[in-house]
């Protein structure tokens, strides 16, 4: 689960600063960020495959080291460890990578966090491969297909940070993910590129697969960090955060799978090179999921900042049934808020594009729904996962998914009155921000998106059950 549930948190903060006019927070965001402007773009992608990152996404080659390094995988992996931790955290903080796990975070900015003098405690890197957010499937492919990426990545991220293990978080479900990685990084071993005295630099580090049992709230960072330590996966409150105290009592930094993974390509290639994709404060490529109601669903690697329709039209084939019979499309997975068909003709897939039309990028799945969906019973099933995967601990999230799920069910069938559409909102807003983790977010953000773009369609709804309820009841006395 790589999603806003995860570190919808970093979001809050990440925005505060950019938008802070003191001098401390403008100077903190310049060295953390792109340092060398590209270029002004006014068109993003399609991306040349030679710019490709992820080379292997489809598995048609071999996922083990020989064809991982026939694809340039562990190329000058030593001399890139040897350049030292700050040499690192300045290429990926000239990059302008984000955290691809939701939140958007700026890596370089988040790792160097960890980047500090040690007080004898061993320093951490959490991977978070549980990838649970309905309509994502990312991470597992890069699991899957290209492992050593990842395991690569873990060793150049670990290294910025000054970490001597990393753990990654696989999904329970993901059983072929965890067997592809635990053989990658066996083969990594075999051949000294990690273990004691990492690709000859001296530098010693592990990897170790954990396996999680299947809960979405496990993919928050600190739940995450709490089950890995055997404990129920429960979120913890923050602070202190996991950069003091995080796996095992110890300074942990917890990044997402596709973060992690695309770290030694730019490290190889220039943070530069990366920052020439996608706009200002949007930087790189990222991994789409195009899902829905499409006429070829697939994963696809593509440059930030790409049209969403032509991200549709080019890779999935358009919407079944024409771009003119989209009704919707939920840009991030789904604890994103949905976009009407008007704002999808013309709206970019990066942060900043999406947070303008009210919604978010998230994990960048994107589910598309034509004029057969019915939008509001679309809603209420992911409500109902929500409530589900609640942990229970906060009693906003507790409580408030039930009366949600309740509303929700009323406004599929169309009992409800009309101002029950204000007072569902007003109950998002009570769940919303109340809560240890975003998961009461998550939950609240597709009914807001719902209300705010389809609000006529409830009101129709209940307009034709109260026009039918005499008739419904005469049905039930005559049986």
């Amino acid at each position: 689960m790589a999603n806003l549930c995860r570190c919808n948190t970093g979001v809050r903060i990440v925005n505060g600063i950019l938008h802070n006019h003191s001098p401390i927070a403008v100077i903190s965001i310049r060295n953390n960020t792109t340092a060398a402007k590209p270029p002004q773009k006014t068109k993003f992608g399609p991306l040349k495959d030679q710019d490709r990152i992820f080379t292997n996404l489809y598995g048609r080659h071999d996922f083990k080291l020989k064809g991982s390094m026939a694809r340039g995988d562990w190329y000058k992996t030593k001399e890139i460890l040897l350049k030292g931790p700050e040499w690192i955290l300045k290429e990926v903080s000239t990059s302008g990578l984000r955290g691809r796990g939701g939140a958007g975070f700026p890596t370089g900015m988040k790792w160097g966090f960890m980047n500090k003098p040690s007080d004898g405690r061993p320093k951490y890197l959490v991977v978070n491969a549980d990838e649970g957010e309905p309509g994502t499937c990312k991470d597992r492919e890069i699991m899957r297909h290209d492992p050593h990426k990842l395991v690569e990545g873990c060793l150049v991220a670990g290294r910025a940070m000054g970490a001597r293990a990393a753990y990654i978080y696989i999904r329970g479900e993901f059983y072929n993910e965890a067997s592809n990685m635990q053989i990658a990084i066996k083969e990594a071993y075999d051949h000294g590129l990690i273990g004691k005295n990492a690709c000859g630099t001296g530098y010693d580090f592990d990897i170790f697969v954990h396996r999680g049992a299947g809960a979405y709230i496990c993919g928050e960072e600190t739940a995450l960090i709490e089950s890995l330590e055997g404990k129920q996966g429960k979120p913890r409150l923050k602070p202190p955060f996991p950069a003091d105290i995080g796996v095992f009592g110890c300074p942990t930094t917890v990044s997402n799978v596709e973060t992690v993974a695309v770290a030694p390509t730019i490290c190889r290639r220039g943070g530069e090179w990366f920052a020439s994709f996608g706009r200002e404060r949007n930087r790189g490529t990222k991994l789409y999921n195009i899902s829905g109601h499409v006429n070829n669903p697939t994963t696809v690697e593509e440059e930030m900042s790409i049209p969403l329709r032509e991200l549709i039209e080019r890779h999935s084939g358009g919407v079944i049934g024409g771009w003119d019979n989209l009704l919707a499309v939920i840009p991030g997975g789904s604890s994103t808020p949905l976009i009407p068909k008007s704002v999808c003709d013309d709206v970019l897939m990066d942060f900043d594009a999406l947070v303008e039309k009210q919604t978010a990028l998230g994990t960048a799945a994107v589910i598309v729904m034509n004029k057969s969906a019915d939008v509001v019973k679309c809603i209420a099933r992911l409500i109902e996962f929500y409530k589900h995967e609640s942990c229970g601990q906060c009693t906003p999230c507790r409580e408030g998914m039930g009366w949600m799920m309740k509303i929700m069910d009323r406004f599929v069938t169309g009992n409800a009155r009309p101002d029950e559409i204000d007072l569902m909102y007003e109950l998002t807003k009570q769940i919303e921000g109340h809560t240890i983790c975003a998961l009461g977010d998550g939950a609240a953000w597709p009914v807001q998106g719902l209300i705010r773009h389809f609000r006529p369609e409830l009101e129709r709804r209940m307009k034709e059950y109260a026009v039918s309820k005499p008739q419904k009841k005469k049905s039930i006395a005559k049986h």
